[in-house]
């Protein structure tokens, strides 16, 4: 196993420094050799800020605002080589003539020039940016610097003084209803006296106040009919502006409007012509919505329940965009449209139509995976069957038949070398909260969803053993808002059970209780729930937070009716195994500080906890935590740390097994992630930590959780790349263990024994991780 996994090591640096080889090659290559005489290569466009009163952070900030509106862009760069041009380059003036060539050509990109470069243009254009925060003295001055064929322009920003926010008024007609409404929202004004003139807060307050009166009902008004006037005659530096509505608003748009009728085509099909709005054969529902369905392909009382809007309200924009939301959140159409269009029978009132286009209700997916980790490489197929609108009420009825095979790259024993797995899970979710209680909706704002979920699997360690498992699960998920999200599964049920052992796996267990342990008939019966919070797509944010609690409950009650007590020989079986009871709580809390534009430093700490009683001793080996591998303590294998000090198991012929698992787990990991050149990212990190037994065992010396935990952690740490593509993110990962927690007291800290040059040493403890996404 030890040679296997050098020769893996070997292999995946050979590739490294092949692509590090390729890199060099390419950045050899000159990227001026190819212009003609008299003509420059522009490289970067400067700014620099010249003031006696800008702090030197503030200075920073000016300058790379400033610097993202010099055009042209320079030509693309990766880690300080113009590769895109050494293409071009590499490509020439003969590019038609060679298939090679012609494709270099297309991903390459031409030079830019010095000659392209409009330096007055960029000077306006700087000013201009500078009097829309405030510098209306602002000066701009550039030249010109070039050797060897490349040229550097910088621009010198002289902001002078900036303009300070003196009065503001609402200037408005307080006898009308539409100044009446302005008035009242004119404390909530982004225009704040002291503050600094800014042409985009502005902006922000015209469309403030647009959204305020949308959600009032003045569905015609528009930004455009704010007039912000701005009087800068001052010798103080101080501006006064005034609020008013632009002389030539139209009327219509002065006046908030009703709504009037409400039409629905649940199953539109989008014609030639455009939207039809004939209303042949509409069926009134609930005195409120007219539909046009003849084929009655959705019910009335679910679409209608996700229509904010009723006769007779006035309009609003909050009901508008809610009304649109949860359409589009049922899943079952394509496309979803409406118009407002003025009402023929009531003045100042709007009719509105609803064109929803179906999703075909059956489609078939097929998906052919590749999974890689420190531990298991391989395929996986995955076969997913969708029947929507199900039962005509907008659900969803799914079946996914799956099949992989994985085998060992690394960390394992050659018992446990490679695995096949196949089955199937089907999935029925409706878009409400099914309960013998009553209508519940927790939040009107997002759609709650039911779930009924079935699945069976069969696991075949071909060298060891065969299990087959089978899930169910009933439950609730629904949103409170934008950040928290709730999943309760009233009801989760798992069942497995081993069969085919291997004499060789046989004789194992009797020495390694962890490999007996892994195929224990598993029972468990419970409750689930699940909440999430998460700000992080809050980019503007300088901290951003992520956590999920989880508590997971299992035959708590049936162990109470039965009367289960492990420790007076009491304990029972359902369907031959011994159900489990425990109570489970799990923690993952991260934070991300965004240092800048650019970099961040992301930490987690994870926490899980459990109590075993009644029918069990310990959690199943499904339920227990685990540490160490791509996404966890990177510098150890996964499930090779712990519990407690207990060391690697050894199997007989002295390959080791990394299979190490607890009741109680603490992992704590920190981050420094930047950016180096395009979609070359870097990251330096730490991670710590270790599972522990909630029990002694006399099998495990030191695997119980004590007092002494926090000196019972392993650490380890590293850097790496990260290649972000948008859509996908490639991360690698080189890491060393620097306190390994087997080890004799005194001796857990390695740093001494780090010796990169020793061809053993880093074969024994450099980790090399290949892995899509962030750890965390």
């Amino acid at each position: 196993m030890k040679m296997r996994k050098g020769v893996i090591m070997r292999a995946k640096l050979k590739f490294a420094i092949g692509i590090l080889t390729l890199t060099t090659i390419i950045a050899s290559c000159s990227s001026t050799k190819n212009l003609k005489e008299g003509e420059s290569l522009y490289v970067k466009g400067n700014v620099i800020i010249d003031s006696d009163t800008i702090s030197k952070e503030n200075k920073e900030k000016l300058s790379t605002y400033l610097q993202s509106s010099l055009m042209p862009k320079p030509n693309k760069r990766l880690a300080g080589v113009p590769f895109k041009l050494y293409f071009n380059n590499m490509a020439g003036d003969s590019a038609n003539k060679n298939m090679i060539k012609r494709f270099f050509k297309k991903i390459g990109e031409e030079p830019v020039l010095l000659s392209d470069v409009n330096r007055e243009y960029n000077e306006n254009l700087l000013r201009n940016r500078m009097e829309n925060i405030g510098f209306f003295n602002a000066e701009v001055k550039s030249d010109t610097l070039v050797e060897e064929k490349k040229a550097t322009i910088n621009y010198t920003a002289k902001p002078n003084l900036i303009y300070r926010i003196q009065s503001v008024k609402f200037d408005m007609d307080s006898t009308s209803q539409l100044g009446r409404d302005i008035l009242s929202s004119s404390d909530k004004s982004l225009l704040q006296i002291g503050k600094n003139y800014s042409l985009d807060v502005i902006l922000n307050e015209r469309d403030r106040i647009d959204n305020d009166l949308k959600n009032k009902g003045y569905y015609y008004f528009s930004p455009d009919y704010i007039l912000v006037e701005v009087d800068s005659s001052h010798r103080n530096n101080r501006v006064d502006m005034y609020v008013t509505v632009k002389k030539e608003t139209p009327a219509q748009a002065k006046i908030p409007s009703k709504i009037n009728k409400i039409y629905i085509f649940p199953n539109y099909t989008e014609t030639s012509s455009g939207y039809q709005r004939s209303t042949r054969n509409a069926e009134l529902f609930d005195s409120s919505y007219y539909f046009i369905d003849r084929r009655r392909t959705f019910r009335k009382p679910v679409i209608a329940n996700h229509i904010f809007f009723k006769p007779g309200d006035v309009y609003n924009r909050t009901a508008h965009n809610q009304t649109i939301s949860h359409l589009v959140s049922l899943n079952s159409w394509k496309f979803v449209k409406n118009n407002f269009v003025d009402s023929k029978e009531v003045p100042n009132a709007l009719d509105v139509y609803y064109y929803l286009t179906p999703l075909p209700k059956k489609s078939l997916r097929v998906e052919l995976l590749g999974k890689m980790a420190s531990v298991y490489n391989g395929t996986e197929v995955n076969v997913n069957w969708t029947l929507r609108n199900a039962f005509k009420g907008a659900e969803q009825l799914s079946f996914n038949v799956f099949g992989g095979y994985e085998t060992q790259t690394g960390g394992n024993a050659d018992l446990n070398s490679s695995y096949y797995r196949y089955g199937m899970e089907a999935t029925v979710t409706f878009p409400r909260i099914l309960s013998p209680f009553g209508h519940i909706n927790p939040s009107r704002r997002f759609i709650p969803k039911t779930y009924v979920k079935g699945r069976y699997e069969f696991l075949n360690r071909r060298k060891a053993y065969t299990l087959n498992s089978i899930a169910l699960d009933y439950g609730y998920i629904w949103q409170e808002s934008e950040e928290k999200q709730h999943d309760l599964a009233l009801l989760e049920i798992t069942y497995v059970q081993p069969k085919g052992i291997s004499e060789n796996y046989q004789k194992q267990m009797d020495t390694i209780p962890a490999l007996r342990h892994a195929i224990d008939p598993q029972f468990t019966i419970g409750p689930n729930y699940n909440f999430t919070f998460q700000n992080t797509m809050k980019q503007h944010l300088k901290n951003t937070f992520y956590f999920k609690g989880n508590l997971d409950l299992s035959g708590n009650i049936l162990g109470l009716i039965k009367g289960a007590d492990f420790n007076k020989g009491k304990t029972f079986k359902l369907f031959d195994a011994y159900f489990s009871q425990y109570i489970k709580i799990s923690g993952d809390g991260r934070h991300y500080l965004k240092l800048s534009e650019n970099s961040q430093l992301a930490s987690r700490v994870s926490l899980g906890l459990s109590y075993s009683y009644g029918n069990s001793r310990s959690l199943p080996y499904l339920k227990q935590y685990y540490v160490g591998g791509p996404n966890s303590i990177r510098a150890f294998g996964a499930r090779a740390i712990g519990p407690g000090t207990l060391a690697p198991e050894k199997l007989s012929n002295g390959l080791f097994y990394a299979d190490q698992t607890g009741d109680i787990k603490l992992e704590l990991n920190t981050e420094y992630r930047a950016k180096l050149a395009g979609f070359v990212h870097w990251a330096a990190f730490i991670d710590a930590g270790n599972v522990w037994l909630q029990r002694e065992d006399v099998n495990k010396p030191g695997a119980k959780f004590s007092k002494n935990f926090l000196n019972e952690l392993a650490v380890g740490g590293g850097a790496g790349l990260r290649f972000d593509f948008t859509f996908l993110i490639v991360r690698t990962d080189f890491s060393i263990p620097f306190r390994i927690p087997y080890l004799p007291k005194g001796e857990r800290w390695v740093f001494k024994d780090i010796d990169f040059g020793s061809s053993k040493w880093r074969k024994d403890n450099l980790m090399f991780n290949l892995a899509i996404g962030y750890p965390f």
